[in-house]
């Protein structure tokens, strides 16, 4: 059954990364929610091919979308939606953003899918099914310390020299190969499962920022916890990806960090 759903996201992910493409070559239309984040018409358009296509196929399925087009129906069956991940990257034309859709059966994640239109990347998995990068198998890392790993991170859009991720991010640059900030959380997750980061961590994710990776970095062989090691639930404080191998080293350190950053060291 979850592969049958499967096969409709990545059938509607393709088709909403196609909105993107052609947006992506227009003067971009940028407005604002709140203060700081930015939302375009690319978000809006693509959005309303997921959600109208969502509710054709799955007419009783609850939908939470980013941009607030969704709707609840009582359904045990929610799907997770973000139209445009990396929407700042796609304002200012650098090409690391996509489209993520999962589906939930109550708290159960059954399927996620993650798709690059700009290189044409589809990242996908379907619970006890495994993970896939256009069509093939795919595995995270066997990256086996955290001194030889590349990491991945992210911060907010606002007040960023006052969130404590920028403590993480100094210590963890430190030890390890390297880390990199491109912007976009879901395809963060999606290159931990499909081993060209070894780890990834973040702060205040929403429940459409990280539902497809959750399912494609399991399904790929990785761990996903908090940055406590307690099991991550969407929408959570914290989340923490990676290969499995490196996980508890990087639970140890983020344990050191957060201590030192409470001390105010």
């Amino acid at each position: 059954m979850a592969i049958d759903y499967l096969e409709v996201a990545v059938e509607i992910a393709r088709e909403a990364g196609a909105v993107l493409r052609e947006e992506a070559q227009r003067p971009v239309d940028i407005s604002y929610k709140g203060d700081y984040d930015l939302v375009t018409q690319a978000d809006k358009r693509s959005e309303a091919v997921i959600v109208s296509r969502l509710q054709r196929y799955f007419p009783g399925h609850a939908v939470a979308a980013e941009e607030g087009t969704g709707k609840e129906t009582g359904s045990e069956y929610k799907w997770h939606v973000d139209p445009l991940d990396g929407t700042t990257n796609f304002a200012h034309g650098y090409p690391c953003f996509c489209v993520s859709m999962a589906l939930a059966k109550g708290n159960e994640l059954l399927l996620g899918v993650i798709y690059n239109p700009m290189s044409e990347e589809i990242f996908s998995a379907a619970r006890g099914e495994g993970a896939f990068f256009n069509g093939g198998k795919m595995q995270c890392s066997k990256i086996l310390a955290l001194r030889s790993s590349l990491l991945c991170t992210g911060f907010p859009n606002h007040k960023r020299d006052a969130h404590p991720n920028i403590h993480y991010y100094w210590d963890f640059t430190l030890c390890s190969h390297g880390v990199r900030r491109d912007g976009s959380a879901a395809l963060d997750l999606a290159c931990v499962a499909a081993g060209r980061f070894d780890g990834f961590w973040e702060f205040g994710l929403k429940p459409w920022d990280t539902a497809a990776g959750v399912v494609i970095v399991e399904e790929a062989g990785g761990k996903i916890t908090d940055l406590d090691g307690k099991p991550y639930v969407l929408g959570g404080k914290t989340i923490l990806a990676t290969n499995g191998l490196i996980h508890a080293e990087m639970e140890t350190m983020a344990a050191e960090i957060g201590k030192k950053e409470k001390m105010g060291v």
